[in-house]
């Protein structure tokens, strides 16, 4: 007697082996996708939550310490203050601090200041220092102002002294500008200014794009691996945000150093900087800040010579950039008598 088919030509048994082979094949799909779903789902939930917390924290100045024991032990009471150059992050304001610890620890302990995602404003970035000073019961400052930081640094020190009684006995200017005519790229600053004030806001895609193009044309400064590494962190969750980008601009564009001349009491002041240099003028900008501030300036005249980039590049260049902060040091910051750290025999 002939075997019973299905409509397919396929005897019951085999169409029943059928199914139950498809019904397999499809449970371990759907559960590979759904692995493979939930994974993805959660790895970007966790970069949500990490971006949402980075934004929530960075809405304020903070004060990054970089704890270092023995600048604890043996100075107590004084502190070096990092102020950052333009769109330099909270983290690597910290590894430019790491990369100079063994110079700047010999005078002091070592911060930051983290600048606000809400935008610059000094006033806040002064209440954020005075407040660290007094919880601290710091006696003795030093600010170490990275590129445009400086004329940060250089007005903090003013307003600190202003209106808090506050000296700064030090000023370290890294390749800071001294204006906006100090800046080589006139054409893109303007813009970026310009957008700023007509209300008009950088959008994302615009602002990577630009950062490695810039890199891209000044790759006579930089290691393509220096350009991958700064193009990917400005466009990363921790990155300044374009708000306080476009306000630090209008800072610079706007920065008039006349207001803090004669204001800074008796601190003392040196430039540093790079011939090479094509962010800054290094001529303008050391000629200046020396002109004006002839008063305080005591140095002028350390290079970093080698450094890549050319323009404030402690964090890339330390060992360059620690011989000068001690030079600078041992000259005109030097320790008390029997002061310093102990040597064990």
């Amino acid at each position: 007697m002939p075997r019973k088919t299905e409509s397919n030509g396929d005897p019951p048994a085999d169409a029943a082996a059928r199914v139950l082979r498809h019904a397999a094949e499809l449970e371990r799909f759907s559960r590979r996708n759904f692995l493979a779903g939930a994974g993805a789902a959660s790895v970007l939930a966790a970069d949500m939550l990490f971006t949402r917390r980075v934004q929530a924290e960075r809405r304020v100045n903070k004060i990054l310490v970089v704890p270092d024991e023995d600048a604890e032990l043996y100075f107590p009471r004084a502190s070096w203050f990092l102020f950052p150059g333009y769109k330099t992050s909270w983290e690597e304001a910290q590894w430019i601090l790491n990369s100079l610890r063994g110079g700047l620890t010999k005078r002091g302990q070592l911060a930051a200041v983290g600048y606000s995602n809400q935008g610059l404003e000094i006033d806040k970035i002064v209440i954020a220092v005075i407040e660290h000073v007094r919880a601290h019961q710091l006696d003795t400052l030093y600010f170490y102002g990275h590129s445009f930081g400086g004329m940060v640094a250089v007005q903090v020190a003013a307003r600190l002294l202003e209106l808090h009684g506050v000296k700064v006995a030090f000023i370290l200017l890294d390749s800071s500008p001294s204006s906006r005519s100090d800046v080589l790229d006139q054409s893109w600053f303007e813009g970026v200014v310009f957008l700023y004030e007509s209300g008009v806001r950088f959008p994302t895609v615009l602002r990577g794009g630009y950062e490695l193009g810039e890199r891209v044309l000044n790759k006579h400064e930089r290691s393509w691996g220096q350009i991958l590494d700064q193009t990917l962190e400005q466009l990363s969750p921790i990155a300044p945000s374009n708000v306080l980008i476009q306000t630090e601009s209008a800072y610079i564009y706007h920065f008039d150093l006349n207001r803090f001349v004669g204001k800074l009491g008796d601190a003392k002041m040196a430039f540093i900087g790079n011939p090479k240099d094509q962010t800054v003028s290094y001529e303008t900008a050391r000629d200046t800040w020396m002109l004006r501030f002839k008063a305080n300036m005591v140095s002028d005249s350390l290079q970093t010579d080698g450094a890549r980039p050319a323009h404030a590049s402690p964090q890339w260049n330390p060992g360059i950039y620690r011989v000068l902060v001690e030079d600078l040091q041992d000259e005109f910051l030097p320790l008390p008598s029997g002061g310093g750290r102990k040597t064990a025999f």
